[in-house]
């Protein structure tokens, strides 16, 4: 025992001096007093010295592991001090020595304060990163659109590893750009939430039925934040173009019917008024759709009301455009009538009347296409007017050729009777005049032919081509040339028979006990000579025309000679008419039969 040396064997050394020692003596007098012998002395002290041994044992070991705990703590306290500083990013701590000395519990001791105040540090550093990143989450799901969202942020997670204030001021950089992008939000939200009130007051529309169908949240009255997600955004820019789109149509409806009771006032004189009540349909004639915002603007009831107007204003159109349709109508088939043009059918008109009955047709269109059919008919009139002249003359001619020829086979227009003087001269113009067809028939087929190759068509007659008119009547005429020509060579060769035959018989036997049948002026030879007997005797065979022409022939040359004795007046060219017509008498009459 007093091999120990150390400060600790010292303080054994008086220990045992103090109370050890003195418990030994004691015990070293019981044993002296009791007798006890020297080997169960020795014994007892071995024992003694053995329990002792034990003691200082258990407490060195105590010892050891209290300064491997020490030295623990002390590594840990440096890691964690350490680990600190890289995750606040920092190198060092103010006031740390780089190196420490002295004993562990001076070692711990030192180290201590600073590893409090760097975890005082780390807290408040964790909970601005948890504060940062609890308000980008939170706005993170605002714009994501997710309202159940919850505001704690105790459910933040914080990467404890990176607490450098680079990392921190990255995410308040992206904090900064959420709070941006949300700001962005909320104004086009706004934007667009306006622009549904204001689109929504010019056409008489529920603006906050609108927004709440796109989303509860948008309405202000709900009280919770409002969504501004994609969807809600994409939501609102499909409703407020819709809502565009139907201010569009109601605008260009509303200009159609503007424009439509602009039209019917004018056409039918509608006083100032009647239009005052509708004058704020047509201020938006002039007015494009974006410029329009006057709340009540555009409502359907404005529609309704500027619609029921145009519809009552139809109708009593209808009936006006009518007879005006009626009127232009007349005022075209009186041109067509007037140049003998193709007009419209019946039945074409009739369907016509019945589509504007109907209102199936455009009043204005319609008056308008029948302006334009006035113009062209007024137009082609105008080209038509010189053939059509030709035409009236050509027709006046072909009257008196008709007459002439009537007046011709008339068997007692030689006779003397009232007007026969006048209808010789009426012949004599017709006779002029019908001289002069053949040169106004070519020059009316030289002006029509001229006039379809400049138009490209036909020319219609009373829907007849006005050419092959012209050219059925000159057959005829050629017709009926061939048959006078015809006519006069048979008459030619009946006078030549005449002839011979009197040059064969020679001069007739005196007639005094024969007398002829009585002559009347007024008709015939009567029956003294048989038709059988002139044949059998070689004379011709002549008609009751004939005779009859002849015997009037006769008849009014014996009145003109009556009358040259009072002086009576006569044309020089009704004279000469007159010698003509008398030398045909005479003529038809020469021979046995002459007076």
């Amino acid at each position: 025992m007093g091999s120990f040396q150390t400060p600790i064997g010292m303080r054994s050394s008086a220990l045992l001096e103090t109370s050890c020692g003195y418990l030994l003596q004691e015990l070293q007098m019981i044993w002296d007093e009791v007798g006890e012998n020297q080997f169960e002395r020795e014994k007892v002290l071995l024992e003694l010295e053995q329990e002792c041994l034990e003691v200082y044992r258990r407490k060195v070991d105590r010892a050891n592991i209290s300064r491997a705990r020490l030295h623990q703590e002390l590594a840990e306290s440096e890691a964690e001090f350490t680990h600190l500083l890289l995750s606040l990013g920092e190198r060092s701590l103010p006031g740390r020595p780089e190196k420490m000395a002295g004993t562990l519990k001076e070692q711990l001791n030192s180290i201590t304060p600073a590893l409090r105040e760097m975890r005082l540090r780390k807290e408040e550093r964790v909970n601005q990163f948890r504060a940062v990143q609890g308000q980008m989450q939170k706005i993170s799901a605002e714009i994501a659109g997710q309202s159940e969202y919850d505001d704690s942020i105790t459910n933040v997670i914080v990467n404890e590893n990176d607490l450098s204030l680079k990392k921190l001021e990255e995410y308040q950089t992206e904090l900064q750009g959420l709070y941006n992008e949300k700001n962005n939000r909320l104004q086009r939200v706004e934007k667009y939430i306006e622009a549904i009130h204001s689109l929504s007051a010019t056409m008489g529309m529920e603006s906050s039925m609108i927004i709440t169908k796109v989303h509860p949240s948008l309405n202000e009255l709900c009280g919770i934040s409002k969504n501004i997600s994609d969807g809600i955004l994409t939501k609102l820019s499909s409703t407020v173009e819709s809502l565009e789109e139907e201010k569009k149509k109601r605008h260009e409806k509303l200009q159609h019917l503007g424009k439509a009771l602009t039209n019917l006032w004018n056409l039918m004189d509608t006083p100032y008024e009647d239009r005052k009540l509708f004058s704020h349909v047509i201020d938006l004639l002039s007015a494009s759709s974006a410029e329009i915002s006057h709340p009540g603007s555009l409502t359907h009831d404005i529609i309704q009301q500027a619609e029921a107007e145009v519809k009552r204003l139809d109708q009593l159109k209808a009936s006006k455009m009518k007879e005006l349709f009626l009127k232009k109508q007349t005022e075209l088939e009186e041109i067509c009538n007037r140049s003998h043009m193709q007009i419209s059918s019946r039945s074409e008109m009739d369907n016509i009347i019945n589509l504007i009955n109907s209102g199936e047709i455009d009043h204005a269109d319609l008056l308008k296409s029948m302006d334009e059919q006035i113009s062209r008919a007024k137009e082609e009139a105008s080209s038509r007017e010189p053939i059509i002249e030709k035409v009236e003359k050509w027709m006046l001619a072909r009257d008196e050729e008709r007459w002439l020829e009537e007046y011709n086979r008339d068997e007692n227009r030689y006779t003397v009777r009232r007007g026969a003087h006048k209808n010789l001269r009426r012949a004599e113009r017709a006779r002029v005049t019908v001289n002069k067809i053949p040169a106004l028939v070519d020059s009316l087929i030289a002006k029509t032919k001229s006039w379809e190759e400049e138009r490209k068509k036909v020319f219609l007659y009373d829907e007849v081509p006005l050419l092959a008119i012209v050219e059925e009547y000159n057959m005829v005429r050629r017709e009926k040339d061939e048959d006078k020509q015809k006519h006069r060579e048979k008459k030619k060769i009946q006078s030549q028979v005449v002839v011979e035959q009197e040059n064969f018989f020679g001069s007739r036997p005196p007639t005094s006990n024969r007398r002829l049948p009585n002559r009347s002026l007024n008709g015939g030879f009567g029956n003294a000579t048989s038709p059988n007997r002139r044949v059998s005797l070689g004379i011709p065979q002549l008609g009751s025309d004939s005779i009859n022409s002849a015997t009037q022939g006769i008849s009014f040359i014996k009145e003109v000679k009556k009358v040259q004795g009072k002086k009576v007046f006569v044309r020089p060219s009704l004279a000469s008419h007159l010698k003509d017509e008398s030398a045909s008498v005479i003529s038809t009459f020469s021979g046995p039969f002459s007076p």
